[in-house]
Protein backbone atom coordinates (compact mmCIF):
# COMPACT_ATOMS: atom_id res chain seq x y z
CA UNK A 1 0.00 0.00 0.00
CA UNK A 2 1.48 3.25 -1.12
CA UNK A 3 2.40 5.72 1.63
CA UNK A 4 -0.28 8.63 1.98
CA UNK A 5 1.56 12.20 0.79
CA UNK A 6 1.62 14.51 4.06
CA UNK A 7 0.93 17.87 3.53
CA UNK A 8 1.05 20.64 5.44
CA UNK A 9 -1.57 23.77 5.37
CA UNK A 10 1.30 25.81 3.72
CA UNK A 11 1.93 23.68 0.96
CA UNK A 12 0.05 24.43 -2.54
CA UNK A 13 -2.85 22.00 -3.65
CA UNK A 14 -1.79 21.75 -7.16
CA UNK A 15 -5.54 20.12 -7.62
CA UNK A 16 -7.12 23.05 -6.78
CA UNK A 17 -5.35 25.10 -9.09
CA UNK A 18 -6.88 27.61 -11.15
CA UNK A 19 -8.16 26.46 -14.13
CA UNK A 20 -6.61 27.15 -17.30
CA UNK A 21 -8.37 30.16 -18.89
CA UNK A 22 -8.99 31.75 -22.69
CA UNK A 23 -8.17 34.88 -23.97
CA UNK A 24 -9.63 37.84 -22.67
CA UNK A 25 -10.21 35.79 -19.03
CA UNK A 26 -8.54 36.35 -16.07
CA UNK A 27 -8.88 33.99 -12.47
CA UNK A 28 -10.13 35.88 -8.93
CA UNK A 29 -10.50 34.99 -5.31
CA UNK A 30 -12.40 31.53 -4.61
CA UNK A 31 -12.74 30.57 -7.85
CA UNK A 32 -14.00 33.18 -9.86
CA UNK A 33 -12.79 34.04 -13.25
CA UNK A 34 -13.39 37.51 -14.46
CA UNK A 35 -13.71 38.86 -18.69
CA UNK A 36 -13.22 43.05 -18.21
CA UNK A 37 -15.62 45.44 -19.12
CA UNK A 38 -13.80 47.46 -21.36
CA UNK A 39 -13.09 49.71 -19.01
CA UNK A 40 -9.91 49.53 -17.04
CA UNK A 41 -11.16 51.95 -13.86
CA UNK A 42 -14.73 49.98 -13.74
CA UNK A 43 -12.70 46.61 -13.65
CA UNK A 44 -10.49 48.04 -10.53
CA UNK A 45 -13.59 49.22 -8.56
CA UNK A 46 -15.69 46.17 -9.52
CA UNK A 47 -12.72 44.13 -7.91
CA UNK A 48 -11.32 42.62 -11.79
CA UNK A 49 -14.31 43.13 -14.48
CA UNK A 50 -17.10 41.04 -14.28
CA UNK A 51 -17.39 37.82 -12.97
CA UNK A 52 -18.55 34.73 -15.95
CA UNK A 53 -22.14 33.75 -15.01
CA UNK A 54 -23.56 36.77 -13.99
CA UNK A 55 -26.10 39.30 -14.94
CA UNK A 56 -25.34 42.68 -15.90
CA UNK A 57 -27.87 45.54 -15.79
CA UNK A 58 -27.03 49.36 -16.70
CA UNK A 59 -29.96 51.75 -16.28
CA UNK A 60 -30.56 54.43 -18.69
CA UNK A 61 -30.63 58.29 -18.20
CA UNK A 62 -33.11 59.54 -20.23
CA UNK A 63 -31.42 63.04 -20.88
CA UNK A 64 -28.23 61.72 -22.20
CA UNK A 65 -27.28 58.17 -23.86
CA UNK A 66 -23.87 57.85 -21.43
CA UNK A 67 -25.19 53.93 -21.46
CA UNK A 68 -23.76 53.63 -24.98
CA UNK A 69 -20.10 54.73 -23.60
CA UNK A 70 -20.20 51.42 -21.16
CA UNK A 71 -21.70 49.12 -24.22
CA UNK A 72 -19.71 50.11 -26.62
CA UNK A 73 -16.41 49.34 -24.73
CA UNK A 74 -18.08 46.23 -23.40
CA UNK A 75 -18.98 44.92 -26.92
CA UNK A 76 -15.16 46.34 -28.56
CA UNK A 77 -13.19 44.69 -25.45
CA UNK A 78 -15.32 41.41 -26.35
CA UNK A 79 -14.01 41.37 -30.08
CA UNK A 80 -10.62 42.12 -29.74
CA UNK A 81 -10.05 39.20 -27.30
CA UNK A 82 -12.16 37.26 -29.63
CA UNK A 83 -14.88 36.11 -28.07
CA UNK A 84 -18.05 35.92 -29.46
CA UNK A 85 -20.98 38.29 -29.22
CA UNK A 86 -25.02 38.35 -29.47
CA UNK A 87 -25.95 41.77 -29.55
CA UNK A 88 -29.67 42.93 -29.58
CA UNK A 89 -31.09 45.96 -30.06
CA UNK A 90 -34.31 47.99 -31.41
CA UNK A 91 -32.83 49.74 -33.95
CA UNK A 92 -33.83 48.20 -37.48
CA UNK A 93 -30.09 47.43 -38.63
CA UNK A 94 -28.22 46.41 -35.65
CA UNK A 95 -25.31 45.15 -37.46
CA UNK A 96 -24.73 49.07 -38.60
CA UNK A 97 -24.19 49.64 -34.96
CA UNK A 98 -21.02 47.76 -35.28
CA UNK A 99 -19.08 50.38 -37.03
CA UNK A 100 -19.49 52.56 -33.98
CA UNK A 101 -17.42 50.62 -31.70
CA UNK A 102 -14.42 51.77 -30.36
CA UNK A 103 -10.47 50.67 -31.44
CA UNK A 104 -8.07 50.03 -29.04
CA UNK A 105 -5.36 52.72 -28.55
CA UNK A 106 -1.69 51.44 -28.38
CA UNK A 107 0.08 50.27 -24.61
CA UNK A 108 2.24 52.45 -23.05
CA UNK A 109 4.44 49.73 -22.98
CA UNK A 110 4.30 49.72 -26.61
CA UNK A 111 4.69 53.38 -27.24
CA UNK A 112 7.85 53.10 -25.18
CA UNK A 113 9.28 50.08 -27.15
CA UNK A 114 8.79 51.97 -30.45
CA UNK A 115 10.06 55.04 -28.96
CA UNK A 116 13.18 53.49 -27.07
CA UNK A 117 14.50 49.42 -28.45
CA UNK A 118 17.21 49.89 -26.11
CA UNK A 119 14.94 49.62 -22.96
CA UNK A 120 13.85 46.51 -22.96
CA UNK A 121 17.29 45.71 -22.55
CA UNK A 122 17.99 48.15 -19.40
CA UNK A 123 14.74 47.10 -17.38
CA UNK A 124 15.04 43.06 -18.30
CA UNK A 125 16.51 42.60 -14.52
CA UNK A 126 13.99 44.88 -13.08
CA UNK A 127 10.76 42.87 -14.80
CA UNK A 128 11.93 39.73 -12.59
CA UNK A 129 11.35 41.33 -9.67
CA UNK A 130 7.79 41.67 -10.95
CA UNK A 131 6.75 38.18 -9.69
CA UNK A 132 6.99 39.07 -6.20
CA UNK A 133 4.25 41.82 -6.19
CA UNK A 134 2.07 38.53 -6.38
CA UNK A 135 0.44 36.54 -9.04
CA UNK A 136 -3.00 38.61 -8.94
CA UNK A 137 -1.10 42.07 -9.22
CA UNK A 138 1.06 40.34 -12.48
CA UNK A 139 -2.02 39.19 -13.61
CA UNK A 140 -3.95 41.92 -13.49
CA UNK A 141 -1.14 44.17 -14.71
CA UNK A 142 0.97 42.72 -17.39
CA UNK A 143 -1.21 39.55 -18.92
CA UNK A 144 -1.76 39.93 -22.41
CA UNK A 145 -3.60 38.00 -25.43
CA UNK A 146 -1.17 38.08 -28.53
CA UNK A 147 -1.48 41.95 -28.95
CA UNK A 148 -4.19 42.68 -26.32
CA UNK A 149 -4.24 43.31 -22.70
CA UNK A 150 -6.52 42.10 -20.48
CA UNK A 151 -8.58 45.35 -20.33
CA UNK A 152 -7.54 47.43 -22.80
CA UNK A 153 -8.33 51.35 -23.15
CA UNK A 154 -10.32 52.64 -26.38
CA UNK A 155 -9.93 55.55 -28.79
CA UNK A 156 -13.86 56.60 -28.86
CA UNK A 157 -13.21 58.60 -32.47
CA UNK A 158 -11.13 55.41 -33.88
CA UNK A 159 -13.70 52.37 -35.33
CA UNK A 160 -12.61 49.39 -34.24
CA UNK A 161 -11.16 47.18 -37.66
CA UNK A 162 -13.12 45.83 -39.79
CA UNK A 163 -11.16 42.39 -39.17
CA UNK A 164 -13.13 42.11 -35.91
CA UNK A 165 -16.10 42.08 -36.53
CA UNK A 166 -16.27 38.57 -38.76
CA UNK A 167 -20.11 37.44 -39.10
CA UNK A 168 -18.71 33.84 -37.55
CA UNK A 169 -18.35 36.18 -33.91
CA UNK A 170 -21.07 38.41 -34.22
CA UNK A 171 -24.50 37.49 -34.46
CA UNK A 172 -26.61 40.96 -34.59
CA UNK A 173 -30.54 40.44 -33.90
CA UNK A 174 -33.60 43.50 -33.96
CA UNK A 175 -35.88 43.12 -31.42
CA UNK A 176 -37.91 46.09 -33.17
CA UNK A 177 -40.68 43.86 -34.71
CA UNK A 178 -41.13 41.43 -32.22
CA UNK A 179 -44.35 40.98 -30.45
CA UNK A 180 -42.98 38.75 -27.64
CA UNK A 181 -39.73 37.54 -26.53
CA UNK A 182 -39.97 33.76 -27.58
CA UNK A 183 -37.27 34.85 -30.86
CA UNK A 184 -34.78 36.45 -28.36
CA UNK A 185 -35.07 33.70 -25.86
CA UNK A 186 -34.38 31.06 -28.24
CA UNK A 187 -31.28 33.16 -29.67
CA UNK A 188 -29.74 33.67 -26.68
CA UNK A 189 -30.31 29.91 -25.59
CA UNK A 190 -29.01 28.72 -28.80
CA UNK A 191 -25.80 31.27 -28.31
CA UNK A 192 -24.99 30.29 -24.96
CA UNK A 193 -25.23 26.51 -25.17
CA UNK A 194 -21.48 27.29 -27.05
CA UNK A 195 -20.15 27.85 -23.74
CA UNK A 196 -20.92 25.05 -21.19
CA UNK A 197 -19.74 25.62 -18.04
CA UNK A 198 -17.48 22.53 -15.96
CA UNK A 199 -14.92 22.11 -14.02
CA UNK A 200 -12.08 22.39 -16.63
CA UNK A 201 -9.93 24.79 -18.58
CA UNK A 202 -12.36 27.54 -20.11
CA UNK A 203 -11.37 27.71 -23.83
CA UNK A 204 -13.51 30.82 -24.54
CA UNK A 205 -16.24 32.91 -23.01
CA UNK A 206 -19.49 34.40 -24.96
CA UNK A 207 -20.49 37.70 -24.42
CA UNK A 208 -24.72 39.16 -24.99
CA UNK A 209 -25.04 43.16 -24.73
CA UNK A 210 -29.19 43.83 -25.23
CA UNK A 211 -29.88 47.80 -25.27
CA UNK A 212 -32.27 49.31 -24.51
CA UNK A 213 -34.11 46.17 -23.43
CA UNK A 214 -38.00 47.94 -22.53
CA UNK A 215 -38.38 50.64 -25.66
CA UNK A 216 -41.05 51.88 -27.14
CA UNK A 217 -40.20 50.62 -30.42
CA UNK A 218 -40.70 46.94 -29.08
CA UNK A 219 -44.00 45.89 -29.42
CA UNK A 220 -43.51 43.76 -26.01
CA UNK A 221 -42.30 47.21 -24.26
CA UNK A 222 -46.47 46.66 -22.48
CA UNK A 223 -45.81 43.40 -21.22
CA UNK A 224 -44.06 43.98 -18.06
CA UNK A 225 -44.52 40.68 -16.43
CA UNK A 226 -43.31 39.00 -20.16
CA UNK A 227 -39.77 41.08 -19.90
CA UNK A 228 -39.07 39.68 -15.93
CA UNK A 229 -39.73 36.05 -16.86
CA UNK A 230 -37.40 36.75 -19.88
CA UNK A 231 -34.55 38.68 -18.07
CA UNK A 232 -35.35 35.78 -14.79
CA UNK A 233 -34.46 33.02 -17.65
CA UNK A 234 -31.55 35.51 -19.36
CA UNK A 235 -30.46 35.16 -15.78
CA UNK A 236 -30.78 31.10 -14.92
CA UNK A 237 -28.47 30.11 -18.76
CA UNK A 238 -26.18 32.53 -18.36
CA UNK A 239 -25.21 30.74 -14.41
CA UNK A 240 -24.81 28.03 -15.61
CA UNK A 241 -22.42 29.15 -18.97
CA UNK A 242 -19.06 31.04 -19.40
CA UNK A 243 -20.45 34.46 -20.28
CA UNK A 244 -21.58 37.43 -19.29
CA UNK A 245 -25.38 39.30 -20.16
CA UNK A 246 -24.99 43.25 -20.21
CA UNK A 247 -28.54 44.60 -20.30
CA UNK A 248 -29.01 48.35 -20.97
CA UNK A 249 -32.67 49.78 -19.99
CA UNK A 250 -35.20 53.00 -19.20
CA UNK A 251 -36.46 53.09 -16.06
CA UNK A 252 -38.69 55.92 -16.53
CA UNK A 253 -40.97 53.61 -18.99
CA UNK A 254 -41.60 50.85 -16.37
CA UNK A 255 -43.69 50.88 -13.56
CA UNK A 256 -41.87 51.51 -10.15
CA UNK A 257 -42.49 47.96 -9.20
CA UNK A 258 -41.03 46.62 -12.01
CA UNK A 259 -38.55 48.84 -11.99
CA UNK A 260 -37.50 47.02 -8.29
CA UNK A 261 -38.19 43.56 -9.81
CA UNK A 262 -35.76 44.36 -12.50
CA UNK A 263 -32.94 46.00 -10.47
CA UNK A 264 -33.08 42.92 -7.75
CA UNK A 265 -32.26 40.62 -10.45
CA UNK A 266 -29.10 41.78 -11.74
CA UNK A 267 -25.90 39.80 -10.26
CA UNK A 268 -23.90 43.81 -11.43
CA UNK A 269 -26.41 46.96 -10.96
CA UNK A 270 -24.90 50.47 -12.46
CA UNK A 271 -26.35 53.35 -13.74
CA UNK A 272 -25.69 56.26 -15.34
CA UNK A 273 -26.74 59.87 -15.16
CA UNK A 274 -26.14 63.18 -17.16
CA UNK A 275 -24.78 66.38 -15.49
CA UNK A 276 -26.89 69.27 -15.97
CA UNK A 277 -25.61 72.11 -18.30
CA UNK A 278 -24.37 75.12 -15.83
CA UNK A 279 -24.91 73.39 -12.96
CA UNK A 280 -23.67 76.62 -10.47
CA UNK A 281 -24.16 74.39 -7.05
CA UNK A 282 -22.05 71.48 -8.54
CA UNK A 283 -19.02 73.59 -10.20
CA UNK A 284 -18.87 74.89 -6.71
CA UNK A 285 -18.92 71.68 -4.84
CA UNK A 286 -16.68 69.14 -7.11
CA UNK A 287 -13.10 69.69 -8.73
CA UNK A 288 -12.66 69.58 -11.85
CA UNK A 289 -16.31 69.89 -13.09
CA UNK A 290 -15.77 71.32 -16.17
CA UNK A 291 -14.28 68.10 -17.40
CA UNK A 292 -16.84 65.66 -16.52
CA UNK A 293 -19.45 64.12 -19.08
CA UNK A 294 -22.19 62.35 -16.41
CA UNK A 295 -21.85 60.16 -12.90
CA UNK A 296 -22.01 56.27 -12.87
CA UNK A 297 -23.56 55.26 -10.04
CA UNK A 298 -22.81 51.44 -8.67
CA UNK A 299 -25.44 50.21 -6.97
CA UNK A 300 -24.58 46.32 -6.41
CA UNK A 301 -21.50 44.34 -7.31
CA UNK A 302 -21.63 40.77 -8.19
CA UNK A 303 -19.68 38.08 -6.26
CA UNK A 304 -19.98 33.95 -6.55
CA UNK A 305 -18.68 31.61 -4.01
CA UNK A 306 -18.90 34.06 -1.30
CA UNK A 307 -20.71 35.48 1.24
CA UNK A 308 -19.02 37.98 2.22
CA UNK A 309 -20.40 41.89 1.74
CA UNK A 310 -18.59 44.33 -1.34
CA UNK A 311 -17.41 47.51 0.53
CA UNK A 312 -16.60 50.39 -2.19
CA UNK A 313 -14.55 53.07 -1.21
CA UNK A 314 -17.00 55.10 -3.41
CA UNK A 315 -20.17 54.55 -5.23
CA UNK A 316 -20.60 57.49 -7.19
CA UNK A 317 -17.86 58.45 -9.68
CA UNK A 318 -17.36 60.92 -12.63
CA UNK A 319 -17.38 60.00 -15.59
CA UNK A 320 -14.45 61.99 -18.18
CA UNK A 321 -13.64 61.65 -21.69
CA UNK A 322 -9.69 62.55 -21.54
CA UNK A 323 -8.77 64.34 -24.53
CA UNK A 324 -11.75 63.80 -25.59
CA UNK A 325 -11.23 59.88 -26.63
CA UNK A 326 -10.76 57.96 -23.79
CA UNK A 327 -13.17 57.00 -20.78
CA UNK A 328 -12.32 57.61 -17.65
CA UNK A 329 -14.00 57.23 -13.92
CA UNK A 330 -12.65 58.91 -11.23
CA UNK A 331 -13.44 59.85 -7.56
CA UNK A 332 -15.12 62.89 -6.45
CA UNK A 333 -13.68 64.85 -4.60
CA UNK A 334 -14.84 68.05 -2.72
CA UNK A 335 -13.69 71.55 -4.10
CA UNK A 336 -12.59 73.72 -0.81
CA UNK A 337 -14.35 76.10 0.68
CA UNK A 338 -13.70 79.57 0.78
CA UNK A 339 -10.21 78.48 1.19
CA UNK A 340 -10.37 76.66 4.44
CA UNK A 341 -8.20 74.02 5.79
CA UNK A 342 -9.42 70.58 4.94
CA UNK A 343 -8.71 67.87 2.78
CA UNK A 344 -10.92 66.54 -0.32
CA UNK A 345 -12.45 62.77 -0.86
CA UNK A 346 -9.76 61.01 -2.31
CA UNK A 347 -6.36 62.45 -0.76
CA UNK A 348 -4.58 61.27 2.05
CA UNK A 349 -5.59 60.99 5.64
CA UNK A 350 -3.77 64.19 7.06
CA UNK A 351 -4.98 66.26 9.84
CA UNK A 352 -4.68 70.11 8.99
CA UNK A 353 -4.75 72.77 11.48
CA UNK A 354 -7.03 76.10 11.08
CA UNK A 355 -5.26 79.67 10.99
CA UNK A 356 -7.61 81.23 13.11
CA UNK A 357 -8.26 78.93 15.92
CA UNK A 358 -5.24 76.23 16.19
CA UNK A 359 -8.03 73.37 15.97
CA UNK A 360 -7.00 70.28 14.26
CA UNK A 361 -9.81 68.88 11.55
CA UNK A 362 -9.45 65.06 10.71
Amino acid sequence: MAAKTRTSSFSRNLSAAAPSQGPGLKCGPNGTVFLSSGIPDLDKILGGGFPLGTLVMVTEDAEAPHHMLLLRNFMAQGLVHNQPLLYASPAKDPRGFLGTLPSPAASKDEKSHKHDPDQEKGLRIAWQYKKYFGENQLNFDGQRDGKHEYSNEFDLRKPLERHFLSVQRVDCVSIQDSPNLSALQDRSATFLSQFPRNDGSISCAGRIAIQSFSAPQCAYSNMEWDMLSFIRSLKSMVRSSNAVALITFPPSLLSPSSCKRWQHMADTLLSVRAIPDEDKELSQLLTGYQDMVGFLNVHKVARINTQVPVILEATTFSIKLQKRRFLVLECLNQAPVDGSSGTSYGTSASCSGSSGTGNLDF
